[in-house]
């Protein structure tokens, strides 16, 4: 079996670390990888623990737009093959063509490439990753986060082809993570979901219920990045812990050396590449926003009030940019909200706790302007606003979720796991809004064994690593991979894709032919 890798950014240490483990145990396994950036292309061609058959790097890719002439032709035959049902949705998908995202901070919104550069990126992006396909032939595809033209494109060329295509996925259950053969659910789940709903008892059903009772005594967020009181990142102190002389030292020693290498790289840079003058620019201007505050534009929470709630997306995410495009403008999303309530009814909108300090007050006083519509201090604790609510709506929010546990109606906009709960709602149409909305209010009723049903199956098809905290703060790839949790996400992948079944029949055969 051969498996491709679609190694995205930092993710690089933890899919290195899953092909080490699958190599281990399945020597006879073959690897090849995508790569998103170059300093993860030259950590892999240096490593000598995977021999991969080859590379194909994306940053490389993306040079050759320059040189490419538009071919209609190609691009007709590209969109009557892989359109969804246009080209445009992977353009869209990625933050750094359409807005310079990861490269400048929000709100920096300016395209990185004009229309016609666009069109020859898909172009260059789709040939090179056809002939990547057609010379490596792999079994597997295993992917991530989808968030750039080449991975979305990669993803549906597979999808097409035949490619059995894993996604990595969080569970939103403590520390649990599944595998899905589509990033819009968790197909491994459902099929379990399906089961148990049929009769079938889960060995999980016990810890479910422990989970979901658990969570209603006491509500907390999945991974504690989520909470106000991370970092201190929601109080205006975060904004200057960086003259505390040790940090300010580390600072100073940092930015230099960031600006000597900027100064080498300039000739030959790659477009994800951050500059420290940016870094600078935008950190000094979030850091005044933050000093400023945003206090006086917050309202005052009343529980005895009838509300709905919306949870801002941290953004710009896949969570608006994959699961929901036709919704990426949050604000009018929420004025759409707003006007398909009861007339006497709020709507609370609470801004997410790693935003603070990116938007504009400007922002936030448009959302103030709607009538019937609360801006939230992001120092409230978001569960006590999903207990309080009448209903809750998301994009594609673990705040639906956290509601779906409480006993909650929740209306979607976006592709999400918990779709699959029939009290979910999804809406697709600003038109039928206000009649969703009106059903969930009127007609919604919490199905207690339903969702014990449904979290037994995200346990049954989900293993425990620390995959946040390896993905973010992992100093080493032997940190990664000694990683007890690794080792186990290794193994659930070896099963999802049929190693282990394969390694028996190779076993069985040799055993037939020393027989013989």
């Amino acid at each position: 079996m051969k498996i491709c890798f679609f190694l995205q950014r930092r993710w690089v240490l933890i899919g290195h670390s899953l092909a080490f483990h699958l190599k281990k145990s399945f020597p006879d396994t073959e690897f090849c990888a995508v790569v998103q950036m170059r300093p993860s292309l030259e950590f892999l061609q240096k490593q000598e623990d995977i021999p991969y058959t080859s590379f194909l790097m994306e940053e490389d890719v993306h040079k050759k737009l320059f040189e490419e002439k538009i071919d209609h032709n190609y691009l007709s035959w590209l969109e009557e093959e892989y359109g969804i049902p246009n080209l445009w949705p992977y353009v869209y998908v990625d933050r750094i063509i359409m807005s310079t995202q990861l490269v400048r901070e929000y709100p920096h919104d300016k395209a990185l490439l004009s229309h016609e550069e666009m069109i020859k990126r898909i172009q260059v992006t789709a040939k090179a990753i056809i002939e990547f396909l057609d010379r490596e032939r792999p079994d597997v595809l295993v992917i991530s986060v989808i968030g750039s033209v080449s991975s979305l494109l990669l993803y549906h060329i597979a999808k097409k082809r035949g490619i059995k295509t894993i996604n990595v996925e969080l569970t939103r259950i403590h520390n649990r993570i599944a595998y899905s053969e589509d990033y819009r659910t968790f197909t491994g789940a459902k099929k379990c979901f399906d089961e148990i709903e049929g009769g079938r008892k889960s060995h999980e059903a016990a810890d479910a219920r422990k989970f979901i009772d658990a969570f209603r005594k006491k509500p907390s967020p999945y991974h504690q990045q989520a909470l106000p009181t991370y970092n201190n990142q929601v109080a205006k102190i975060a904004s200057v812990q960086f003259l505390h002389p040790r940090k300010l030292a580390w600072s100073v020693y940092w930015h230099g050396k960031t600006f000597l290498n900027d100064l080498r790289k300039r000739k030959n840079k790659d477009y994800t590449d951050v500059f420290v003058w940016w870094i600078i620019w935008d950190k000094a201007k979030r850091k005044t926003r933050s000093l400023i505050g945003y206090s006086d534009l917050y309202c005052p929470v009343d529980h005895n009030e009838r509300f709905a709630f919306y949870p801002l997306h941290f953004d710009p995410e896949t969570a608006t940019m994959l699961y929901a495009p036709r919704y990426t403008d949050q604000i009018h999303l929420i004025k759409q909200i707003a006007r398909s309530l009861p007339l006497d009814m709020k709507l609370y909108v609470k801004e997410h706790a790693a935003m603070v300090g990116y938007r504009k007050r400007s922002y936030y006083k448009e959302i103030r302007r709607i009538p019937n519509v609360k801006l939230i201090s992001p120092h409230i604790n978001g569960h006590e606003l999903v207990q309080s609510a009448r209903l809750i709506t998301t994009i594609s929010g673990t705040g639906g979720w956290e509601g779906v546990l409480l006993k909650k109606p929740v209306i979607t906009f976006g592709d999400v796991f918990y779709n699959d709960l029939p009290g979910v709602k999804r809406c697709r149409s600003f038109e039928d809004l206000p009649f969703l909305v009106k059903e969930q209010l009127g007609e919604w009723k919490h199905n207690e064994e339903q969702l014990v049903n449904y979290v037994s199956a995200l346990l049954e098809e989900s293993v425990p690593v620390d995959y946040i905290d390896l993905w973010i703060k992992a100093e080493s790839i032997e940190k990664v991979i000694d990683n007890e949790g690794i080792k186990k996400l290794a193994d659930a992948l070896a099963e999802k894709i049929g190693l282990n079944n394969k390694s028996d029949e190779s076993r069985l055969s040799a055993t037939y032919a020393q027989a013989e």
